[in-house]
């Protein structure tokens, strides 16, 4: 009887190596440690790849997570700058609800007896200069009150237009306390208003003026000196300068001269 041949792979592998030469048997074997290296290199490279991968993720969540930590970190410095500008504003505000104006005059008309405004001047309660201009003359100038007013011709020949001026001192002054001294005056050089409420005239307030000069209208420089212990005007006047001067004696005096008030408005 005969026998029938094995032709499965495994057997014809086995027949391969059984009749195949020394040579031919160490490359078939030298080639399937290769293979088997390149299965370990490749296993390794996958693990390699997860780690990798793992990392990565771990590395994008920590900086997902920093992100966040700098992004609240940055809101919170924001409200903080917020709440601080909010701060500034309102000091701001503050210093700016208190103004104190002077204006200087040039001489026009007959024997320049009439006043023209030459300059005007605004600073805030802490002095700091809000406006501060020279107005063209509307008039031709008589006199230029210079050993007073400190005004000469070349200043109001490149001042500005009365009307541009008048127009932003009245901006500038609504709905602020205006503080000076004989601002009738000055308001008139304007030819603007002030509501009588939000005035503080020094040259009026009787209480300073019974104390300084018994009763009668004190000079700004007398006021300056009694009360500030401070001498202005010792040549040219300088309007920014008396109206930090008004300013000043009124800062001094503020709470008793707003309480003298109240108790007029409650007596009438």
């Amino acid at each position: 009887m005969k026998r029938s041949e094995d032709n499965s792979p495994k057997r014809k592998a086995m027949n391969t190596n059984t009749n195949s030469s020394p040579g031919q048997r160490k490359l078939q074997t030298s080639m399937e440690r290769l293979q088997v290296q390149q299965a370990n290199v490749n296993r390794r490279a996958a693990g390699s790849n997860w780690q990798a991968a793992m990392g990565t993720e771990n590395h994008n969540q920590a900086a997902s997570s920093s992100a966040s930590t700098s992004t609240a970190s940055t809101h919170e410095t924001d409200a903080t700058l917020t709440k601080s500008a909010r701060n500034r504003l309102k000091r701001k505000a503050q210093r700016n609800r208190y103004l104190a104006m002077d204006c200087e005059m040039v001489g026009v008309g007959h024997n320049g007896q009439d006043a023209m405004l030459a300059r005007v001047s605004i600073v805030n309660k802490v002095g700091e200069v809000l406006l501060d201009k020279h107005v063209k003359p509307r008039q031709p100038v008589v006199d230029y009150r210079t050993s007073v007013s400190g005004i000469r011709p070349e200043d109001i020949e490149n001042g500005e237009d009365f009307k541009e001026v008048q127009a932003e001192v009245v901006k500038l002054l609504q709905g602020k306390v205006l503080v000076g001294h004989a601002l009738r005056n000055d308001l008139a050089a304007l030819g603007i208003k002030h509501p009588k409420a939000h005035i503080r005239d020094t040259s009026v307030y009787k209480p300073l003026c019974k104390v300084v000069s018994n009763g009668h209208t004190p000079s700004l420089k007398r006021l300056s000196m009694a009360v500030l212990g401070k001498e202005i005007q010792t040549g040219e006047h300088n309007s920014v300068e008396d109206a930090r001067a008004a300013m000043s004696i009124y800062n001094l005096i503020a709470a008793d001269w707003e309480k003298y008030l109240e108790k007029r408005q409650k007596h009438h």
